[in-house]
């Protein structure tokens, strides 16, 4: 066994009662209880992290769905609406402009400018400058508008409204000089250098620029201006020959695009340019110093006689070329705001009226030509003539006159128009009907030929609907009405031998190429014989000549001069009944070797005489003797035929 004492073992007594509080008593002999050691503070526990996985997906999916949205921003942008996007941004980076195409010139027979085009420039804006997030400034395009309405002559509140316009372009003025536009640019420059310095000082036309452009200009004043028209303020012919030729002087205008930044062009973003084809140059049968004289003498009578108005035409008998074609009152195509309205036209084509005796001519040539009678022929006349439901008389009163048929003209018999006249058929009828014919072949109730805007073709009614009244006073040129240029065309057909050339007023057109292009021939029609034309010339001459024509005021010392006077009532337009007179003389020179026809009018004079021998015998006269000296048209030196005027009963 071992030294060692076994280990007691300790019996459990028995159980002590608990203290009250569960704490237990010790019983005697127990050691005493432990003093319960105060609590130790916890330890402090580590940080655990989150796990990241979630909040990375959460980002992912952000992420992704803002590429998805921009992915499919970037389709639609480039694929879907392509077209479109890039539509709106070449419309707010390009601009376009027309290219005004140069307007052809217009000269007269010898090349004598009568129209032509100067540099001028159109005055444009930018409207998107004008902004007040572009200025700055609330009040810019009122500040804009009050600078430029001086200078260009326009209302500022016009401006000041296309200044606020939407877009990128507006025109403010069209046409303007280069004096003008060199004014506003250098306010321009002003401005801008002051702005540089000046922080309170905008530069208010900045956004102002200007296009080169052409401008009409008329370099011979109101010489022609009834012919040649203007040009309105669209560039577009507005009367006459500018209107008539439109399409030939207009050309083809161009056009430029280009990118832009502050209403600047881009140098390197390139542009797009189809040319301007300029117009064609028309080239009129005027001849500028011949219009000149005749102007002059038009427009003197017209004022000495206070008439309404008068006109001259000047024409070649060879060729029916118009060598002047004047009117009075005229007016100023440079400045047609001191024009009168009634004076921007071309009466002498517009006008219709009564010829008087002038018209005298083509009864006397139909008489000839139907062999009704000869220059020889007696006629008997009475101070009075019984006629269906009127008595005729002649513009004096007078005993019987014992006239031969060239008397009748001479005198500028009525009377003895209506008897000679009434030889041309069995019945009043048939004369009227014969009659008729060699009106309407002599040009008369049909246009001229010349396409001329405004032209009036007269009135000529068919012979069934002639009044009982007109049967009688249509052959001594009342009842019927007729232009200048058709009274004219009358007498260059006697002076032609009887044969009618359509007048014409423009020579051809030359191309931008150079290449001239004359005008079609005029159509030529056979009205009377070679050998009734002359005769009739010679009957004419008796007129000027002999001491008792109404046309001594024509004559020209050293020519032989066939004219016929005329002088009629005249019909107001403005009331529809006869008030004043139309004053008339026409006739040619040489007689016996024609080269150039005169006509004038004079309506309505009511200062001095009113007889037309009196007041256009003298304009003709001064018209025609300029002509034939400009024309280098020698005298025949031939004697006048002096045929008969009276006779011994």
């Amino acid at each position: 066994m071992s030294d060692r004492e076994p280990p007691r073992r300790r019996v459990p007594g028995p159980a002590r009662p608990a203290r009250p509080g569960g704490r237990r008593t010790p019983g005697p002999g127990a050691r005493p209880a432990r003093r319960p050691a105060p609590p130790r503070p916890a330890a402090p526990q580590a940080l655990r992290l989150g796990s990241p996985r979630p909040r990375l997906r959460m980002i992912s999916l952000a992420l992704t769905l803002v590429l998805v949205a921009f992915a499919v921003r970037l389709l639609q942008v480039q694929a879907v609406d392509a077209s479109t996007y890039a539509a709106k941004a070449e419309k707010n980076r390009y601009v376009g402009y027309t290219l005004a195409a140069e307007r052809g010139g217009i000269t007269d027979r010898n090349g004598v400018a009568l129209a032509t085009s100067v540099d001028a420039y159109d005055i444009t804006a930018d409207p998107t400058m004008f902004t007040r997030k572009a200025l700055k400034a609330g009040d810019g395009p009122e500040q804009a508008a009050a600078l430029l309405a001086p200078i260009l002559g326009q209302e500022q509140a016009v401006l000041t409204e296309k200044l606020k316009a939407k877009g990128q372009y507006v025109l403010l003025s069209r046409r303007q000089t280069p004096q003008v536009w060199r004014q506003i640019k250098d306010l321009k420059s002003a401005l801008a250098t002051k702005a540089r310095t000046d922080p309170s000082t905008v530069n208010v036309l900045a956004g102002v620029f200007a296009v080169a452009s052409s401008k009409r200009v008329y370099p011979n004043g109101d010489l022609a201006a009834g012919i040649l028209g203007w040009v309105n303020y669209d560039g577009k012919g507005g009367g006459g020959i500018e209107r008539q030729l439109e399409e030939e002087l207009a050309g083809q205008d161009g056009k430029i695009r280009y990118a832009q930044s502050g209403g600047r062009q881009v140098p390197t973003a390139g542009s797009t340019e189809t040319p301007a084809v300029p117009g064609s140059d028309v080239e009129l049968t005027l001849d500028r110093d011949i219009q000149w004289a005749a102007q002059d003498a038009i427009s003197e009578q017209v004022r000495k006689s206070k008439a309404d108005r008068g006109y001259v035409i000047v024409q070649d008998t060879r060729t029916g070329e118009i060598l002047a074609m004047a009117n009075s009152p005229g007016f100023d195509p440079n400045d047609l705001s001191k024009a009168d309205g009634n004076s921007l036209h071309n009466w002498s084509l517009e006008d219709a009226y009564e010829p008087g005796s002038t018209a005298k001519v083509m009864s006397m040539a139909a008489v000839l030509e139907e062999g009704a009678a000869t220059p020889g022929t007696h006629v008997v006349v009475p101070n009075r003539l019984h006629r269906g439901d009127r008595l005729f008389r002649d513009d004096i009163d007078h005993p019987t006159w014992y006239l031969t048929l060239n008397g009748v003209l001479a005198k500028s018999s009525n009377i003895g128009t209506i008897l000679a006249t009434g030889q041309l058929g069995k019945t009043q009828q048939e004369a009227n009907q014969v009659l008729y014919s060699y009106l309407r072949k002599f040009g008369l109730g049909s246009y001229t030929g010349l396409g001329f805007p405004g032209e009036t073709k007269g009135i000529l009614a068919p012979p069934d609907q002639w009044s009982t009244s007109q049967q009688y006073t249509i052959p001594f040129g009342q009842g019927v009405s007729i232009n200048a240029m058709q009274a004219a065309s009358v007498y260059s057909t006697i002076a032609n031998g009887g044969v009618r050339i359509e007048p014409t007023l423009v020579r051809g057109t030359k191309g931008p190429d150079g290449r001239f292009t004359p005008a079609p021939k005029p159509e030529r029609t056979r009205v009377v014989s070679a050998r009734t034309a002359k005769t009739l010339a010679q009957m004419l001459e008796s007129v000027v000549d002999d001491r008792e024509g109404t046309g001594t005021k024509a004559r020209i010392p050293g020519y032989r001069v066939a004219g016929k006077t005329g002088t009629a009532n005249r019909v107001d337009p403005a009331t529809g009944k006869y008030r004043g007179y139309t004053s008339s003389f026409a006739g040619f020179a040489p007689a016996d070797k024609p080269r150039v026809t005169v006509y004038c009018a004079i309506q309505n004079a009511t200062k001095g005489s009113y007889f037309g021998g009196q007041i256009c015998g003298p304009v003709y006269k001064q018209v025609m003797e300029f002509a034939l000296k400009t024309l280098q048209v020698p005298p025949t030196g031939a004697k006048a035929a002096s045929l008969p005027v009276s006779f011994q009963p």
